[in-house]
């Protein structure tokens, strides 16, 4: 990686400008002040140098990582001046001179006894000889410090710890006993470098011992190279990561160095595999470039990001779409709160995420929301609160407190840098006082504008450097400044605050304590005493033997606790209990019964199963988030199938509306009658042929008859000329679908019979013959074709929309027929639509519908799992149906109520009992028997959770678990698979019922057939009837002829007689032959009589000579 660094003007000062190549930056123009004070002449003779030629090159070697890091900012920390001029040999490199010679540090020299106990106030001036530093009128020896803080530093924890040790030390009377030290704060912004440095300078010409601060780490550099410069102590509490040896600087704060590898090391003990750095400002990734640089193990993937307030959840979701768990974070101790907030609102905040947080101070931020989610959260803390001496100081120092301020914070706890500041303090005091022992220390008259350096500084830093001490910080121990010796603290957040569960040192590393804290193989260490009992599908106990704990149950609950258990982080023990109830309130004592008694007395962490949220036991329990919403409906058996009646065919309309119908068709009959008696239109000549002749015809031959009943049968009327044919459908037969085999063969049978029925009836009724030639103009004789069996004829016809031979011809005929067609219309249309969804759907008697009907009845017996939730809600129900379905229940003996839910579906399997359930388990009743069904919709609307007692810390973490198992479907599915996926679901062949319907059998339509045959039986009868009637009046009819005849002839031949007495009996003719006058033959034989008894003879052509020769002589 390189670095080209151009000077340029600045606002306040010089500034370099650098372009780095390094792959992973994108910042290509980084300012970093250059700011020198302008004296001493080599310091000012330094940046003359760098101001004509700055070329700094940085060659390391970099691991290469993912290429997405390729974003991240990586910001090189200006290169701090060093206190050797830079000059230029004859090839033009650049050569370091070497640094002039010091004169030898002094020995330590013994400490000048104390002159007074007499102090100057901390924030007054006292008069003090510069050069000696003892007052002019007391004789007491003051040694004065400067400070230099930040601008957000003021009246802050860090100033009043500075103060507060600076206030003990000269309070104890066993560290520079005499010796008062005095002290001046200075305060500069946190990016001006320019009046850091003038300020310095302007103290350093007041006379100082030591400078402290400040711990920004651009400022600290450059006061360090000042103090360097002039051989001034610098004590210093900040994170120095630049590898040059400071000659003048103690820092307290520990080497980046040791940091990183303990950082290293607990990556390595965590084992993790994919980490994810997240840093705020650039000096956060230098902080962290050791692990960068060189990572634990090869086999680590590292993504690095860096993140500030505005895009923390952007940076943290991509670290959650990557499944990265593993986080090291390094935030500003100001942004912290916003961090963890964001953390929460991405659910970042289980058992599965581990962040390594690199701040001393986690103690002083409020962790109340990760407590109980078992969130991994470890941090190294440098103050141990637990140590007595530690808890001696901080009780002091609260005390110290002044009003509207404050060191510590609402848990007293101390944070880092002010307790780093009060060990700097007192280190500073412990090394002026092993210096006092053997010498005098001298004040020197300082300034930036020379190059003279204070002689004393040496012999101070020494002795400086050679404390060893236990401060709030732990041991310190220091070598060439840099501090060496301490002890981090390793905190584990857990259930109810940080643990220490171990500590990390330079000489022995890591040293884990409470293994115990840690998850191990992935799985957390808690484990829940879960209690339920036995109920399907939620928990079942399996058949097989010899199983122990857990795998003793499976079931609904069983499998969602296990993804549960994983997303909240505990382990878990189910136990059996309650008693086989989940639990309810005994009404007159108070106390509860089953798990909830259990979880009130908090001898179970949990309880699961088919356990209802309601009120009454919210009241003494918590419950999650619901899994799963229900409500109560009605368990009741199967109505068998309403047996198929055989007149079936008359369900459709009611027996009123056949009545109805009835009467309609009568009425409109009469009323065609009567309308074409009075209608002149509707009367015509029978006969308009001869009268006279003898030649008859029936239309119903035996052909015709065959083809009236296919015409009727086929709706196309009884014409001659046959409609063509429909598109055949794309299967050949598949019009044969919607009847049966059978039924099929029996209309075939029935258009056979029919047929030759109607031939029959025809041959036997005189009606039906007609005088085949109408020929004739006789226009006095008129028939009306509108007789009473006409009119009956023609309603029948259109209202079975097969027409007839009848044609109204009158308006008043045409209107009633027309109203008759409309009515027809209708009543055909509905009874079609309606006997369709008779005759293909299986109708069921099913007597209640609703709990209403409950109610409102006695016979069907109704009751509720005895102790359940279904109890209590008509218990405590203010409805008033449901107050009368509890009165009933209540009263009821023997008792409707079952102890288990096995015992109800048993009852309502025997008949005339309903049960009462949720309707997750009435679901999964009827899924797998086929005998059972639902009735009506729910009662109520009630949901299941997991109980928990009362301010239990794992409520909200399983609710966050269901709430992301039902996102995520997996409820869904576990409901699919316990429901409706195992072998012992019934087939209700839904899916055949829909696609295809049932195929109408004899016991659907044979009523017709019967109908039918009763009909034609009836007709049989009437023909029967009309012959026998019209044959006796036939046969009446030619017995008053014949004795009419007989009479007439009688009458004739008495006449005749007279005149053959008179000579009148006969004429001659041409020949002379007398001539008798004819005699008048019998008449024929009636037309109705040779008609009835033409039939009996076999062949036409016989029928026609008998018929001829009986109407040729008169005899049969």
């Amino acid at each position: 990686m390189g670095l080209l660094c151009i000077s340029g003007p600045g606002k306040r000062a010089p500034y370099y400008t650098c372009t780095s190549s390094h792959p992973l930056s994108n910042t290509s123009l980084l300012p970093f002040p250059s700011y020198l004070p302008p004296t001493p002449p080599r310091v000012r003779r330094l940046q003359t140098h760098h101001n004509r030629r700055l070329a700094t090159k940085l060659s390391e070697k970099t691991p290469r990582h993912d290429q997405e890091r390729a974003s991240d900012t990586i910001t090189l920390h200006w290169m701090r001046l060093t206190r050797f001029p830079i000059r230029y040999d004859a090839t033009g490199q650049t050569t370091t001179a070497p640094p002039r010679p010091r004169p030898p540090r002094p020995p330590p020299r013994a400490l000048r006894p104390s002159i007074t106990d007499q102090t100057c106030s901390l924030r007054r001036r006292c008069g003090i000889n510069r050069a000696s530093g003892v007052n002019d009128n007391t004789g007491t020896k003051y040694e004065h410090l400067r400070a230099i803080l930040t601008e957000d530093q003021r009246d802050s924890a860090t100033e009043l710890a500075f103060k507060y040790a600076v206030y003990r030390i000269n309070n104890d009377k066993f560290i520079l006993p005499n010796t008062t030290l005095v002290f001046d704060i200075q305060y500069v912004p946190r990016d001006d470098s320019f009046h850091t440095a003038k300020k310095a300078c302007k103290q350093i010409t007041f006379g100082v011992q030591a400078m402290f601060g400040p711990f920004d780490p651009l400022l600290g550099s450059h006061i360090q190279s000042i103090t360097d410069a002039l051989d001034i102590p610098h004590l210093e509490a900040r994170l120095d990561i630049e590898p040059q040896e400071k000659e003048f600087s103690i820092n307290l704060f520990p080497s980046h160095t040791y940091l990183n590898q303990a950082y290293k090391d607990m990556i390595q003990f965590l084992k993790w595999k994919k980490v994810a750095i997240i840093y705020e400002e650039d000096f956060g990734l230098m902080k962290l470039q050791e692990i960068i640089r060189s990572p634990p193990s090869k086999a680590i993937e590292m993504y690095i990001r860096q993140g500030h307030p505005d895009n923390y959840r952007d940076v943290l979701k991509e670290v959650k779409h990557k499944e990265i768990f593993s986080i090291i974070v390094d935030t500003l101790p100001g942004n912290m709160r916003l961090f963890l907030r964001c953390l929460l609102q991405l659910q970042m905040n289980d058992y599965r995420y581990h962040y390594l947080f690199t701040t001393f101070d986690i103690e002083t931020f409020d962790l109340e929301d990760f407590k109980y989610n078992f969130v991994n959260m470890t941090a190294f803390r440098i103050v141990d609160t637990a140590n007595r001496q530690v808890l001696r100081i901080l009780q002091d120092m609260e005390k110290f407190q002044p009003i509207g301020h404050s060191i510590l914070n609402k848990t007293s706890i101390i944070k880092a840098e002010p307790a780093l500041i009060f060990d700097s303090v007192n280190v500073f005091a412990r090394g002026l006082h092993a210096l006092e022992r053997s010498a005098t220390l001298s004040l020197a008259n300082l300034s930036c504008e020379n190059e003279t350096p204070w002689g004393d500084g040496s012999s101070l830093f020494n002795y400086i450097n050679a404390v060893e001490y236990d401060g709030l910080t732990g041991p310190i121990k220091f070598t060439e400044g840099k501090r060496t010796n301490f002890k981090l603290d390793i905190l584990k957040l857990r259930m109810e605050q940080l643990y220490k569960v171990g500590e990390w040192t330079p000489d022995d590393k890591i040293n884990i304590t409470d293994r115990q804290a840690f998850f191990e193989g992935g799985k957390p260490n808690i484990t829940l005493k879960i209690i339920t009992i036995e109920e399907t599908p939620f928990v079942m106990l399996k058949k097989e033997k010899n199983l122990t704990g857990n795998d003793r149950f499976s079931g609904f609950c069983v499998d969602m606790l296990e993804y549960v258990s994983r997303m909240a982080g505990f382990n878990y023990i189910i136990e059996m209990s309650g008693g086989g109830v989940y639990g309810m309130i005994d009404t007159e004592t108070g106390e509860w019964n089953g798990l909830v008694r259990e979880l009130k007395d908090k001898k179970a962490d949990l309880a699961v199963g088919s356990m209802t949220i309601n009120y009454a036991r919210e009241s003494v329990i918590d419950f999650t988030k619901p899994f799963m919403n229900l409500g109560i409906s009605i368990l009741f058996k199967i109505p068998s199938s309403q047996p198929t009646r055989l007149f079936s065919f008359m369900n459709p309309l009611a027996v009123e509306i056949w009545l109805y119908v009835m009467a309609a068709y009568v009425l409109v009959s009469f009323t065609m009658f009567v309308m074409a008696r009075f209608s002149p239109y509707e009367w015509n000549n029978p006969h308009p042929c001869n009268l006279e002749s003898d030649v008859v015809e029936n239309q119903f031959s035996v052909s015709n008859s065959f083809w009236f009943i296919t015409g009727t049968l086929l709706r196309q009327g009884s014409g001659l000329n046959p409609k063509v044919p429909t598109r055949a459908p794309t299967q050949l037969f598949s019009f044969m679908n919607p009847l049966a085999i059978e039924i099929w063969l029996y209309i075939l049978a029935a258009y056979v019979v029919v047929s030759t029925t109607i031939y029959i009836v025809a041959r036997f009724s005189p009606y039906e013959w007609h005088a085949p030639s109408p020929c004739h103009d006789n226009k006095e004789i008129m028939q009306n074709d509108f007789t009473l069996s006409n009119s009956f004829w023609f309603t029948i016809g259109t209202l079975m929309q097969q027409g007839s031979d009848l044609n109204p011809k009158a308006a008043s005929t045409r209107i009633v027929g027309g109203i008759w067609w409309f009515f027809t219309l209708i009543i055909i249309s509905s009874y079609t639509a309606n006997l369709a969804a008779f005759l293909t759907v299986e109708r069921m008697i099913t007597p209640i519908e609703s709990a209403e009907d409950l109610a409102k009845q006695n016979e069907i017996e109704y009751g509720t799992l005895e102790g359940g939730s279904t109890m209590a809600f008509f218990r405590d129900s203010k409805i008033e149906t449901y107050q009368n379905m509890w009165r009933y229940m209540e009263s009821k003996r023997p008792s409707v109520f079952v102890s288990t839910i096995e015992e109800g579906v048993d009852r309502v399997l025997k008949g005339n009992y309903a049960f009462l359930m949720e309707s997750t388990m009435l679901d999964y009743t009827i899924q797998r028997n086929c005998n059972l069904t639902q009735v009506g919709g729910l009662l109520n609307s009630n949901s299941y959770g997991i109980a928990t007692p009362i301010g239990s810390p794992w409520r909200d973490k399983i609710s966050l678990a269901i709430l992301e198992l039902q996102e995520k479907g997996i409820i869904q599915m576990l409901y699919s698979k316990w429901w409706k996926n195992t072998g012992d679901v019934c087939n209700r062949d839904e899916k055949n019922k829909d696609s295809k319907a049932n195929a109408l059998g004899v016991e659907n339509i044979g009523g017709v057939f019967v109908v039918l045959m009763c009909g034609l039986a009836l007709a049989i009868v009437v023909a029967i009837l009309e012959f026998c009637w019209n044959s006796r009046k036939n046969a009446q009819t030619d017995r008053d002829s014949e004795y009419d005849y007989e009479e007439e002839e009688d009458e004739d031949d008495e006449e005749r007689k007279q005149r053959l007495e008179d000579g009148l009996e006969g004429e001659e003719d041409e020949g002379g032959v007398t001539r008798r006058p004819p005699r008048e033959t019998r008449p024929p034989v009636s037309p109705r009589v040779v008609l009835s008894c033409a039939w009996v003879v076999g062949r036409a052509e016989d029928r026609s000579r008998v018929v001829e020769g009986v109407m040729l002589t008169g005899r049969l």
